[in-house]
Parts: C-alpha cells; structure tokens; sequence
C-alpha cells in the first residue's frame, strides 16, 4: 500500500496529475523480432566508478497480462558498449531465459563516458519513458551514454545499507485511498508473498554488496501485527543481530495499535497496543544513537505521536529535546540520521496529501540544528517510496536522501560506502529471479504511472559521491 489516506479534494487533485501523465506520448516503440518479443523499460539503475546495472522488460506485443503490460516473454539480454558511440567494443550477458533482465558492466574507468545499446535477439530495448527525467543514460543517436564518476577520496572504511518500507504482512500494492480507477497489484498466484519475497532479495543482496551495516528506515511491516513483526525480524536477523549490526526507525505503518490482534503487546505511550515496541526496543524508547565504528548514527520515530499513520509525521516533545541536545553535545561528530518520514519533499506530486513528512515546525527545527552541527551529513529517509537527492538552503551541508521501497518498484536499497574522504551512495535493485518478476509486476501501480514517481527522475537521485572528511571514522 502506498501510505496514507488523503483527503477527497486531495485525492481528486491527485487524480488529475496521473490522468494528465497518462496522457503524456510515451517514446515510439521499434519492430518486434518475428517471434513475438519485444525488450522495453530500459533503465540504468546504478552507475558508479567501476560499474553500471542496467535492467529491461521482454514481452509479447499486442498481449495484456491484466495490469496493462505485455505478457512476459523468456528471452536474452546483450549489452554492447565502449568509450565511443560508434565502436561499442565490449559485450556484456545477462541470465538467459528469463524476461526481466538485469545485466552488470564491470571493470569501468572512473571518469569515463560510455556508450551503450541494450538487445533482446538482436533488437534494441526502449527506456522507461519520464516525464522530468531519463531512465536511461543521455540519448546520442541510436545509443545512450553515461560518465562514471570518480571514488570517494582515501581509504574504504565500511559501507551501510540503507533501506525502507519492507512491508512484511502486506497483500495488496499501489492502493491509494478509495480512487476507483487505481488498480491493486496482488502477487501471481502460488508464487511466495511479495513482501516477503523483496526482503528477502534485500538482505542476500545488501551482504552480496558487500554492506557490513543495514539501517530500516520504517514501515517494516504493513500494519504492526505481531506476526508480521516477527517475520520481519526473522529476516533481517538472517543479515546480522539487532542493535549492532543492523538498527531499525519505527514507521507510521509500525505505529501501536489498538484492538484483538494486539491486545498481548504492551501498552503504547500514546494509544493502543506498541507490538513494534515489543520486537524492536524491548528495553527501552524507538529513537536512540549509536556508535558504528566512529560514527554516530541517529534513529528517529518519526511516528512518536497518537493517529491513524495517515498524517504527517511527528516527534514527541521528549523525543525533540533529546534530539537536539545529543546534537549539541557534541555538534562536530560526523553523524548520519534516518528516520521514516522526510524532512520535507521536493517534486513530490503525492505531496498534496500533506501526509509525506514530518511536521514541518519540526522539519525547521531540525534543520536548524542541522545547521548549528557541522558532523551531521546525511538524512535517509523512506516513506514515499521514491529515490529522490534533496539539499535544503537552511543546512546545505546536509543530503536527505529518500530511498525507493524495499517491497516494490524499483525494489532494492541503497549502499552508502564510507570512505576517509567521501563517501557514495548507489541503489540497488535486488536481484533474486522473484524478485525480479514482482518488481516488474509491481511497475504498474498508478495505472502504469509509478515510474514517474519512484525510480528518480535524475541520476543523481540514485548515485552520487560527496567529498567530505571522515578520516576520524574507524
């Protein structure tokens, strides 16, 4: 689901923005092969000094699975490629046999432009068309480009998956309110649950990765249900222990609850029954700091308030004071925040739901003491399912950076790799074969429109490198 519940006139205006982009011309499509394939959804995932992921769809043209897409269609995947367009020299494959396909460029330079085609038997594929961004590289002719940045300077300290909105207990994706046009995506039948499925994908692909750290920004489960907690934890304890490996922010789906289903959780400080509470923080508050080999990573609830999780989020009064005066403590530490709710969002159409973020009294007053802490330097946020690279002028030292979900399209995490002079941060879609398939499946959310809204408009919403000194981390 995606989160929240907006109000009628927010919803009829939400409605608009999607039927104008369902409007909007898509990129003409080339001539199938004779056998009935046809490669789309071209998109370049991931790009970073020595490496780029690129994924695509192949279909039957002229079928309709029920969700508005082709049919899948088992096919290969090729990706020709060099340093100029007219002499793609390298070959690259991916997994033959499957039609969601995810192929892997290694051994790039940094600071290079490269050039590319991606093929299914012998035919192009075309990218995901976006409104206010390219999917796929930049255009040059008949091929795409992209430039590999260079490393963060010095020495590779560690890395740190940062991921959000697992979902574990969910059925249903892509609902928003009670919009009659807007179709729920559920899981092929037979087929394992889908959260389960990406979260699982998650944390094989994070150590894959080589993160020796995971953050869960939120949302780890669809609506706190014991069971679906303990699932969610039996999962991630499969990546490392609670609290020294991996570290987990309360979402508004995890909020304390009220009813039968709860009742043996204890009682929640503003309502309800807290079962998150129970599973997460058994002894003692859901916000904290924590030292991760020098560094200070912060946990915020975000949903430490009474509601409905349908509303912007919010601090308590306690949770507020705590936060600053760790801050001030000690404002030089390098430190990283991550809470569920962004501080505020930027080329958010979903915003007009004013259920996207935090308060915004609070949101200033965090970056203003964001901007009184020159250590802090990085804001993970989850909550809109999106990737999206924001700087705001009251702390423009500081990145928030919004991380698609972990249960649906895009599908994956982002690595953050700490380095003595730097640090990057990269998204991942995962990779396992059904988590492949649903991530396709689950593109369709919004009438086909979801996108536009979640893989991010510009590279730089999934990659990115910053220089910064870190050379007191360990």
């Amino acid at each position: 689901m995606i989160c929240c519940r907006p109000s009628r006139r927010a919803l009829l205006r939400w409605s608009a923005v999607v039927a104008g982009a369902s409007l909007l011309p898509g990129l003409p499509g080339p001539a199938w092969a004779a056998d009935g394939v046809r490669p789309v959804n071209l998109e370049l995932v991931t790009v970073t000094e020595t490496t780029a992921v690129l994924t695509w769809y192949t279909g039957i043209p002229g079928t309709d699975d029920g969700l508005g897409r082709m049919e899948p269609a088992p096919s290969d995947a090729e990706v020709l490629y060099g340093t100029h367009p007219s002499r793609l020299t390298r070959v690259a494959h991916g997994p033959p046999g499957t039609p969601y396909h995810y192929v892997e460029l290694t051994d790039l330079e940094p600071g290079r432009t490269y050039y590319y085609r991606a093929r299914s038997r012998g035919l192009d594929a075309t990218p995901t068309w976006l409104v206010a961004g390219q999917s796929a590289g930049t255009p040059n002719g008949d091929v795409f480009a992209f430039t590999t940045p260079q490393p963060p300077a010095g020495r590779h300290l560690f890395s740190v998956a940062l991921c959000n909105d697992l979902h574990l207990g969910e059925t249903v994706a892509g609902l928003v309110g009670q919009l009659p046009w807007i179709k729920g995506i559920e899981q092929v039948p037979g087929h394992p649950p889908y959260p389960e499925v990406m979260a699982k994908a998650l944390i094989a692909d994070a150590r894959g990765r080589g993160a020796d750290y995971l953050l869960a920004a939120g949302d780890v489960s669809s609506e706190a249900a014991p069971a679906d907690l303990a699932s969610a934890k039996a999962i991630l304890d499969t990546f490392g222990a609670l609290g020294s490996d991996y570290l987990i922010a309360r979402g508004n789906h995890d909020r304390a609850h009220s009813g039968a289903p709860y009742g043996a959780c204890s009682p929640g400080e503003h309502q309800g029954n807290d079962c998150f509470k129970d599973a997460f923080s058994p002894s003692g508050r859901t916000y904290f700091s924590h030292d991760l080999r020098g560094l200070r990573v912060i946990g915020l609830d975000t949903y430490d308030k009474p509601g409905d999780g349908g509303d912007s989020g919010g601090l308590s009064a306690d949770q507020q004071a705590w936060f600053e005066a760790e801050l001030k403590r000690d404002p030089d530490r390098p430190t990283l925040v991550f809470g569920h709710h962004p501080l505020f969002t930027e080329n958010d159409p979903l915003a007009i739901t004013g259920a996207h973020s935090l308060d915004a009294g609070q949101s200033l007053k965090i970056l203003t003491a964001y901007n009184r802490s020159p250590g802090v330097f990085l804001h993970h946020a989850g909550h809109t399912h999106r990737n999206q690279r924001s700087v705001f002028p009251l702390a423009p030292r500081v990145v928030q950076q919004e991380v698609g979900a972990a249960k649906e399209y895009p599908g994956g995490f982002t690595l953050l790799r700490v380095h003595t002079g730097g640090y990057a941060l990269n998204f991942y879609k995962t990779r396992g074969d059904e988590a492949r398939a649903w991530s396709e499946r689950s593109r369709q959310e919004l009438s086909g429109q979801w996108p536009q809204l979640s893989l991010g408009n510009r590279p730089t919403d999934r990659n990115t490198v910053v220089t910064r000194d870190l050379s007191g981390l360990g």
